[in-house]
């Protein structure tokens, strides 16, 4: 994985997504051969009202805290399960040619399973059209492209890699007291959380040294 993908993916994690990464999609070639026809960098799910809560010390009262509301970039729905199909780019974000082809999204679609089969091919005219599509009775499926900036014209949501940078400094400064002390595995929060506390680090240890010189 990518640093590129390790940060969307930490993003979407922090906003109540379960994601999947790099997932290949096979393409049959003939005499019964197959290969790797693309790979989509990441796929997410986010149900109704996801988010995160910090119990209190008063198990039996239920003490909780809640903890990094959804970003509004994301235009996070609460009516229905949101399905994300993303591309992730370090330059422009822009969708591969895989991710515009109907038999990939058709693909893309069967992971996710149940309704998305019964209306394919309604929904990837949507997706190819709009960029997102509503399944009827069901989940909606957007297209989302993130990078350091977005293409002039685009039927996709996008998302600069910036913007997600901003979100997680924000959402650091809100909630440090919670933060520093957890332990992140991911390898995107990892960093950012060690950024951070070495910024702190540094930024107390030339406090003091102020302070100390001011001592007579």
């Amino acid at each position: 994985m990518n640093s590129a993908v390790a940060l969307v993916e930490a993003y979407l994690h922090a906003n109540g997504y379960f994601t999947v990464t790099e997932y290949p999609i096979m393409e049959a070639l003939p005499g019964g051969a197959y290969r790797v026809a693309t790979d989509i960098d990441i796929m997410a799910v986010r149900l109704p009202h996801a988010g995160r809560l910090i119990p209190g010390p008063n198990v039996a009262g239920a003490r909780t805290k809640g903890m990094l509301d959804p970003d509004p970039m994301l235009n996070t729905t609460d009516e229905s399960v949101d399905l994300l199909i993303g591309e992730v780019k370090e330059g422009q974000a822009i969708l591969n040619e895989g991710a515009r082809d109907p038999e990939v999204l058709s693909s893309v679609l069967s992971r996710f399973g149940g309704k998305a089969m019964t209306q394919v091919e309604s929904l990837v005219a949507a997706l190819l059209k709009r960029g997102e599509a509503q399944m009827e009775g069901g989940p909606r499926v957007r297209v989302v492209a993130f990078g350091s900036h977005g293409a002039p014209r685009r039927a996709y949501h996008v998302i600069t890699l910036g913007h997600i940078l901003d979100f997680f400094r924000d959402a650091v400064e809100q909630h440090w007291g919670i933060m520093q002390q957890a332990h992140f595995k991911h390898p995107g929060l990892a960093f950012l959380m060690m950024e951070e506390k070495a910024k702190r680090r540094q930024e107390e240890s030339r406090r003091r040294k102020k302070r100390s010189k001011r001592q007579p």
